[in-house]
């Protein structure tokens, strides 16, 4: 049980630490502040996994299981497309950044000398489309680890 909490913790501080990244980032902060993943309401599951289906599962995987030693940098430079299951790192990320993520693609918020094959979708998806792929991906998780993301975004909430 201390290991779990202990994970819960470090993802929290980690998540409240790429939180506060997302909450700098300027105009678009105020509208990532109120994102909140929806993985109960059905009609926006259903259009998240079209969404999921037709942008995001060529590299994720159908079933979210993402791309071959994902951790690993190929000969490329690039990091292949991480699970969005419950062995990724999907889930310890708070809603905002998830949201970031998506919308403005890994180097916009990590910088922009950080090589990503992962694309901003702000000119191919709407906002909608976005938060239904994302609820979409958590409503799959199983409840243990989306209890855990609940607790994350919570503590990213107590950081603004």
């Amino acid at each position: 049980m201390q290991n779990k909490s202990v994970m819960v913790l470090g993802a929290a501080v980690g998540a409240a630490i790429m939180y506060g990244i997302v909450s700098f980032f300027g105009p678009q902060s105020g509208q990532m502040q109120n994102v909140e993943l929806r993985p109960d309401d059905l009609k926006l599951v259903a259009l998240g996994k079209k969404v999921y289906d037709a942008n995001c599962a060529s590299c994720h995987g159908a079933r979210f299981e993402g791309q071959a030693n994902w951790r690993e940098r190929g000969d490329d430079g690039l990091l292949p497309a991480p699970p969005h299951d419950e062995t990724g790192h999907t889930w310890h990320h708070p809603d905002a950044m998830l949201f970031a993520l998506t919308k403005y693609g890994p180097a916009a918020i990590a910088g922009n000398d950080y090589k990503s094959a992962m694309p901003a979708y702000e000119n191919t998806l709407t906002d909608e489309e976005i938060l239904a792929s994302l609820s979409y991906i958590k409503s799959r998780w199983p409840d243990e680890i989306s209890q855990r993301h609940d607790q994350i975004n919570q503590s990213a909430a107590q950081q603004q």
